[in-house]
């Protein structure tokens, strides 16, 4: 192959851009990237960065020497022609013999006058609106995000509602059980936590929520999941739409006919697939280590070399309100959930997730270094609830709470 086009100058377009040069590709290396900044951690954006602690100008990532690349950033792809073999950015049109779709995931959009956070610039935005001391600030959305900026404007000192449409914060991947007790911990951090309700009203500074509280908010942070980019790529034949580029565990990028597309890979938050080791249905996995095991396969598979499949659990993590909550493979498949060490109550504990009889996910909170032992019980698919016999290990009763 002669060039390579990288389409995404995130944590994944750069990986994998690192990751060919380190297979032996030699031939030219175009990467685009939609921002005007070079690539940047992200995790930070909603918690050092907001509460002041870290300037997004501290976030570039390192680049590997030798990349020898043509960056090309501010210049989103706004097409793929597959027959002609080009990408179109801008008035551009930029021939390859292999492409990695890595063009990642946005913030889905609130109201005019609101706030998110998913980009450099964003963060930027947010950080000079609490800097500016607003009398209460407003959290639509108690995901993993919503949280984290919750947690930050506790740590500056600013009143904070936070509305969520599910019963519990982060429910929807570690269920209710462990879920309703992280919102008990923010509520004894201050924030005025309302579950099963929603924004439904915005008027300047007055905001009406869906159970008819109206209330001043000065500041509104949009926090409700996130849509992938893939507009660019509508009637290319590439699979893809609301729900990301279709893939196979090989980063394999599908046609709308459910073929492989030669020479097509993608990576990061924009791939849609399903994993190797759990029986469920395709999704997109938002995580650092996805991306970066997802760019050096495709990467790999991309230079010709003995076909590989990313099979790595799932792991994320967040802090928050003191806290270190640290997850692995798919809680959100479960069933079933035990507490398997700690107790809700006190600071630390881990809970253990199953499916039809099957360990499918872990959670630890200031329990980092345990997950270890767990993330084997995963990837051997191994009985549920598990024997864990650990100091700390209460008598295992099974909690409600599972998450499917």
């Amino acid at each position: 192959m002669k060039r390579i086009v990288v389409a995404g100058a995130s944590l994944a377009g750069l990986r994998a851009a690192e990751s060919l040069r380190g297979n032996g590709f030699t031939g030219e290396l175009v990467i685009i990237g939609a921002e005007p900044h070079e690539p940047y951690d992200r995790p930070p954006l909603s918690k050092a960065v907001l509460a002041g602690r870290l300037g997004t100008d501290h976030l570039q990532l390192p680049v590997a020497r030798g990349l020898d690349a043509d960056w090309r950033l501010g210049c989103p792809a706004t097409g793929l022609d597959l027959t002609a073999r080009e990408v179109l950015a801008g008035a551009d049109r930029i021939g390859f013999d292999g492409l990695v779709i890595a063009t990642g995931a946005g913030a889905r959009p609130g109201p005019p006058g609101t706030h998110v956070v998913r980009t450099r610039d964003d963060a930027d935005r947010v950080r000079r609106a609490l800097a500016a001391g607003p009398s209460r600030v407003l959290v639509v959305g108690a995901g993993f995000t919503g949280s984290e900026v919750a947690s930050s404007c506790v740590e500056l000192g600013l009143p904070v509602t936070v509305v969520h449409r599910g019963a519990t914060p982060m429910g929807s991947v570690l269920g209710d059980t462990v879920g309703a007790a992280l919102g008990t911990r923010q509520r004894a951090h201050g924030v005025d936590l309302r579950t099963r309700t929603t924004l439904s009203g915005l008027d300047g500074d007055l905001a009406t929520l869906s159970d008819g509280t109206r209330l001043n908010a000065e500041a509104v942070v949009m926090a409700t999941g996130s849509v992938p980019h893939t507009a660019w790529l509508l009637g290319s034949g590439v699979s893809a739409g609301p729900s990301g580029v279709d893939c196979d565990a090989a980063c394999r990028v599908f046609d709308t006919g459910g073929a492989v597309i030669p020479g097509v890979y993608t990576a990061g938050d924009v791939a849609r697939w399903r994993h190797p080791r759990f029986a469920a249905p395709p999704r997109r996995f938002e995580h650092w280590g996805n991306a970066l095991d997802q760019a050096d396969v495709a990467a790999h598979n991309l230079c010709g070399g003995p076909r590989r499949e990313v099979t790595a659990l799932p792991a994320f993590w967040s802090d928050q309100f003191g806290l270190n909550i640290k997850a692995i493979g798919l809680p959100q498949l479960a069933d079933d959930v035990v507490l398997a060490q700690g107790s809700f109550e006190r600071r630390s504990f881990v809970a253990v997730y199953g499916r039809g009889g099957i360990t499918v996910g872990a959670v630890a909170v200031d329990s980092p270094r345990v997950l270890d032992g767990y993330a084997a019980m995963i990837a051997e698919r191994a009985p549920f609830p598990p024997a864990i016999g650990a100091t700390d290990s209460p008598e295992l009763v099974t909690v409600p709470g599972g998450v499917a």
